[in-house]
């Protein structure tokens, strides 16, 4: 007997087939200019940016008053403002965005830790077993402290310390 039925279809959907590869390629797009992207770059970028945009526009007030006849020159005058704002204040902005860098990291670190130890502190009321290793930890320390107080102190004078 013979099929009548020939059932020769692809076993993806092809449109599938063209968003995954898409995905796939966006994805290997961010690894690329993930390993190239430096926060402190871009931010110095931005803050150079907005340092000379600022310096164009005073120089353009200033410039506009006696550009009526000299309008090549005043076009020239502004260039040079932009293009010595840019070699002048590159340095700055570099160090302004990476210090401006550092402390965001380390306020976004300490701003988890204490969303971390606020999440645990929650977990350890509703648990009696967390807080019995909270308070084991806290006696644990309150021990090493007394022994790093009794090396400090001569054996000779320790017995007063129990006084």
């Amino acid at each position: 007997m013979t099929n009548f039925v020939h059932t020769q279809f692809p076993t993806k959907h092809p449109g599938m087939v063209r968003a995954e590869s898409i995905a796939s390629a966006f994805d290997d797009l961010g690894r690329h200019f993930g390993k190239q992207f430096d926060t402190t770059k871009s931010l110095a970028t931005m803050l150079l940016a907005a340092l000379v945009a600022a310096m164009v526009v005073v120089a353009d007030q200033l410039i506009d008053t006696w550009a009526d006849g000299h309008l090549m020159a005043a076009w020239v005058a502004l260039w040079v403002v932009a293009f010595a704002a840019l070699a002048v204040l590159a340095p700055t902005a570099k160090r302004a965005a990476t210090g401006l860098s550092a402390a965001l990291k380390a306020w976004s670190g300490r701003a988890a830790q204490a969303r971390s130890e606020a999440q645990y502190w929650e977990s350890a009321m509703a648990d009696p077993r967390i807080m019995a290793e909270i308070q084991c930890a806290k006696l644990r320390a309150e021990e090493a402290e007394i022994y790093k107080l009794d090396a400090a102190v001569p054996p000779s004078q320790q017995y007063l310390r129990y006084m």
